[in-house]
């Protein structure tokens, strides 16, 4: 199987790496962590007029997709460049609306997601949720527990869930995070019941799988940024007149860290294709692990500098360290990948 991306798809990499260079990421990212979403929504439109959000959504509801595999590619770019924002909870939130899929919630909010002009998150059985501050809508999904039919014809289908609009979050202060960029508050309660039984429980798993999946896609591009960015950085540090990046140690973490990311490509790609949770759950182990150990490379590598949260590094260690984490950590990843990937939410 080839995981080369065909010409159309490089170039649409291209096109958004040179989109996101010019509109100065960092800047965008300082801005959103300070609460201040002027920029960042800006951006956000600029996204979705390149088609990022439309590649979620089926073009029966104004997008051009499912495309699983050219939205990978455009999560890497958005990791290499930090993006802040809801961006895996949307498209998250879109797989789970197109798994309800001829119900009244796809209709009803699948076009404007598509065409960027609302945000989402969406937190699955969470305390807690992301940018519930900035996103016009606001997903909760949780277990229910009544009984059905379908439970009393199948105990098979004694799983069941429901969808629910929650009502907007505007007085909580943020919860501390690591990645300052990364808003989290309480998940709301209550709110409109959008749909409810083992139908959204199915759509539920599905929006997980897509989550990890862009997750893995964006590590991978932190990973990169992260490798790139140090590189670059050892070639310009000298000590006892030469550079850094000539000593034979530091050669051999870039080349860890390079070797990693490498292996991770395949399997992030492969994973779009296939779809299979399993998969999905071997791609993010193994791109936020990947991105995980860059990061600490890139720590290190960078001496005191790299501490500081003044330093643009900083954007890219701290979203590698939570995204390890964000939709399932590496022990819930490892055993949905041991269990063929029938591991319940």
């Amino acid at each position: 199987m080839r995981f080369l991306l065909d010409p159309e798809q490089r170039a649409f990499a291209d096109s958004l790496h040179a989109m996101l260079t010019a509109a100065d990421t960092p800047s965008v990212a300082r801005d959103w962590s300070l609460g201040e979403r002027a920029s960042g929504r800006a951006l956000w439109s600029r996204l979705a007029e390149a088609g990022v959000f439309g590649l979620a959504v089926p073009e029966a509801y104004g997008g051009f997709g499912p495309l699983p595999v050219e939205l990978a590619v455009a999560f890497v770019e958005l990791g290499r460049h930090a993006v802040p924002g809801p961006l895996v909870e949307t498209v998250a939130a879109a797989a789970l609306l197109t798994a309800l899929d001829d119900t009244g919630p796809a209709k009803r909010l699948l076009p404007e997601l598509a065409s960027g002009e609302t945000t989402a998150t969406l937190a699955v059985g969470a305390a807690r949720m992301l940018d519930a501050d900035a996103a016009d809508v606001l997903l909760t999904a949780a277990p229910s527990h009544g009984p059905t039919r379908a439970a009393e014809a199948d105990p098979a289908k004694t799983r069941t869930a429901e969808l629910r609009l929650a009502p907007p979050v505007r007085s909580h202060a943020p919860i501390p995070s690591l990645d300052p960029t990364r808003r989290l508050f309480p998940s709301p309660t209550g709110g409109e019941l959008l749909a409810a039984g083992p139908q959204v429980a199915a759509a539920v798993e599905q929006a997980l799988a897509r989550a990890r999946l862009a997750t893995a896609a964006q590590a991978l591009g932190v990973g990169l940024a992260l490798l790139d960015k140090t590189v670059a950085y050892v070639r310009q540090r000298t000590q006892f007149g030469v550079p850094v990046g000539s000593f034979q140690a530091v050669k051999h973490r870039l080349a860890d860290a390079a070797i990693a990311l490498e292996f991770a490509r395949p399997l992030v790609f492969g994973a779009a294709l296939t779809r299979d949770p399993a998969d999905v759950a071997a791609a993010k182990l193994t791109a936020c692990e990947a991105a995980y150990t860059t990061a600490r490379a890139a720590l290190q590598l960078h001496g005191a500098i790299g501490y500081t949260a003044e330093y643009e590094l900083s954007l890219w260690l701290t979203k590698a360290r939570v995204l390890r984490t964000a939709w399932g950590g590496p022990d819930a990843c490892r055993d949905l990948v041991l269990s063929g990937g029938d591991r319940r939410w």
